[in-house]
């Protein structure tokens, strides 16, 4: 939200912080602080306004409340605070069909005023924050909007036909197919006729059942105030949240207006809304207030919390006296009692966000700095019980990891098997995996070309992972093992048998006990859930050693090459001096060099290696690779090594 510091020093008054320290100051204690800009004499401050605040923070008079909060100096000039005594009216009916829909509609009767262009002031102030202006009674409702946070629609009350003398306004819920003609948002694209499914809330002429509105949303086209609008009629409501919400995003119409409804700002704005936009258009169009009708169907009464300051001091590791917490929570407008050692908080009016202890903790945590919350190193305690299903997944873990198998993880969820989901998160994963052998079986045909680039002989991969089965009460579930082996990149070959089954014996071993695998096409799987009933505690729960640390990097997604290269070389060289030639000549582009040949023969020693090379930016060429090679053979040839 772009925030002008000029419209706050009319909440603030005068002060000794600048823009830029209201900035850090909002930064440090509330939001995020997404940047500060000069702007045509102001100071525009861009704070990103989270949604757990966003029912009374987004607004002027919010931002500078949050100020006030922080520095502990009350507003100089708070609308929210002040008397609001309008008169009442009774040519405008208000008739609602659900109260949960729309708990709380104002209307009020403004006549004689004139449409025209706004002051400068106006004008400056919206263009500050992104805003363009269209004329004097439309700029006003904005104004207050992002003055106070209550979205406000202005009507043409002569486009209405009157009923027995009064306007009749009805709220009720849209007909499927019905259409309703909105306006353009603020001269950015064309008036739209939408149609309806009958979930959305409408604002109805209740002498034609005309829709004239999409509640919480867009103002209609019907009774739109121009140039010759002499006196209108101004809607200030509460419309359900969730239900804007949906709407908005339904029909793509995410505004400012549908933003805050959709974060519910408080009930009890709605008047305050009033006076505001009331005051402001006689200002600046002349004009006179008839009266205001308020139709108020569902109240919401304040929420008083017991908080207790031990657990607050607890929770923030602080040492707050209770005195520095109380005058922290009347900072915010909360009305704090004490009652023995309890504190008994009610929230302001204004802040619906503070409903349970936590949010107090939050409130006095944040306020009274985070810079104050010292990092304490938690002293080490023995384990209070033994996990079976952890000790022994971390035993076959480090076996099979010492046999060279790497552990993955694969999704939970497959195009068809024996479990299938009601609520399916796409066409391609509408059921649970049974087994993890199909998943292992894959991971195998994607990962067996890459020996070369991994510097193995062959691809060794586990998963310890759930799995799920039909059963005659529903379904059932069990954690599962399965270790896969592929000695080529063309498939099974038969020869991964031995190596699983020498892979198996060691988990049989580390375990102490025999296990019934499924062994299929070079993947074995167990059942470990069964496994683990079968198994005694261990006497002590071994402590898990700290490994050394593992510094991860992205890896190519581009394919790699590889060359191979056998050198008859001169007496007493190491294989070692001989990879680091290879690799210093070879540069960046070399990922990997392997050594996989070695032989003696008339007193001269061969060594074979492979080089495998990879860029991070693009597919390499034969080309590029060979100049590479024959750089190499060049630096072999100097170093008086003949190539085999």
């Amino acid at each position: 939200m772009l925030v002008s510091w000029n419209w706050l020093k009319d909440y603030i008054g005068d002060t000794t912080l600048t823009a830029h320290d209201a900035g850090e100051l909002l930064g440090m204690h509330a939001f995020e602080l997404e940047g500060i800009e000069e702007v045509s004499g102001d100071t525009i401050i861009d704070v990103d306004i989270l949604p757990n605040r966003s029912s009374d923070c987004l607004c002027h008079r919010g931002v500078a409340r949050e100020l006030a909060s922080i520095t502990g100096t009350p507003l100089a000039h708070d609308p929210l605070t002040q008397t609001v005594d309008l008169p009442e009216t009774d040519v405008i009916a208000i008739n609602i069909e659900d109260s949960n829909a729309c708990p709380r509609f104002t209307a009020s009767l403004i006549t004689g005023i004139e449409v025209k262009e706004s002051p400068k002031w106006l004008k400056e102030r919206l263009i500050a924050i992104g805003q363009r202006p269209i004329n004097n009674i439309v700029d006003a409702t904005n104004y207050v909007m992002f003055a106070i946070g209550q979205p406000i629609h202005a009507y043409d009350a002569e486009l209405f036909p009157q009923v027995d003398g009064k306007w009749q306004f009805d709220v009720r819920y849209a007909r499927a197919g019905e259409k309703v003609s909105l306006l353009a948002e603020s001269g950015k694209d064309k008036d739209r006729d939408v149609e309806l499914t009958g979930s959305e809330v409408l604002v109805v002429d209740g002498s034609s059942d005309t829709p004239i509105g999409l509640a919480g949303v867009k103002g209609g086209r019907f009774a739109g105030v121009h140039e010759g609008t002499t006196q209108i009629i101004v809607e200030a409501a509460h419309w359900h949240p969730t239900i804007t919400r949906k709407t908005a995003r339904r029909l793509g119409i995410v505004i400012d207006a549908s933003k805050r409804f959709e974060n519910e700002p408080s009930r009890e704005l709605l008047m305050y809304t009033q006076k505001e936009v009331t005051d402001l258009i006689i200002k600046i169009a002349g004009g006179k207030l008839s009266g205001v009708v308020d139709t108020y169907l569902k109240r919401v009464e304040p929420v008083t919390t017991t908080v207790d300051p031990a657990r607050v001091n607890a929770r923030l590791g602080l040492q707050l006296a209770t005195s520095d917490m109380v005058e922290l929570l009347k900072r915010i407008g909360a009305m704090v009692e004490q009652a023995d050692d309890m504190l008994q908080v009610t929230h302001p009016w204004e802040r619906t966000d503070l409903t349970i202890e936590e949010d107090y903790i939050e409130e006095i945590g944040r306020l009274n700095g985070y810079q104050h919350v010292v990092a304490v190193q938690p002293s080490a305690a023995a384990l209070p019980e033994y996990n079976a299903r952890h000790y022994y997944s971390e035993r076959v873990r480090e076996t099979l990891m010492a046999a060279g198998y790497s552990e993955v993880i694969t999704s939970s969820f497959r195009n068809k098997d024996q479990v299938q989901l009601k609520n399916a998160l796409a066409s391609d994963k509408s059921c649970l995996r049974s087994s993890l052998t199909k998943n292992l079986t894959e991971v195998l045909d994607k990962n067996a070309g890459f020996t070369d680039l991994l510097g193995t002989a062959d691809t060794r991969v586990f998963e310890l992972g759930t799995v799920f089965h039909k059963t005659d009460s529903g379904v059932g579930e069990h954690v599962a093992l399965a270790l896969g082996v592929r000695s080529k990149p063309s498939g099974y070959s038969g020869k991964e048998d031995k190596m699983l089954t020498e892979a198996t014996k060691a988990i049989e071993e580390a375990l102490g006990t025999t296990i019934d695998w499924t062994i299929e096409k070079g993947v074995a799987e167990c059942n470990v859930t069964a496994l683990l009933t079968s198994l005694p505690a261990p006497e002590g729960y071994d402590a898990v050693a700290v490994g050394e640390e593992i510094v991860y990097q992205p890896f190519s997604a581009y394919p790699h090459m590889s060359r191979d290269i056998a050198l008859w070389v001169t007496e007493g060289t190491t294989a070692a001096e001989v990879a680091q030639v290879l690799n210093e000549q070879a540069g960046p582009l070399r990922v990997r060099t392997t050594q996989f040949d070695e032989f003696t023969k008339d007193g001269r020693t061969s060594l074979g290696f492979r080089l495998v090379f990879q860029s991070k930016e693009k597919t390499l060429t034969d080309s590029e690779v060979n100049t590479i090679m024959d750089s190499v053979y060049a630096a072999a040839t100097e170093k008086g090594w003949e190539t085999r």
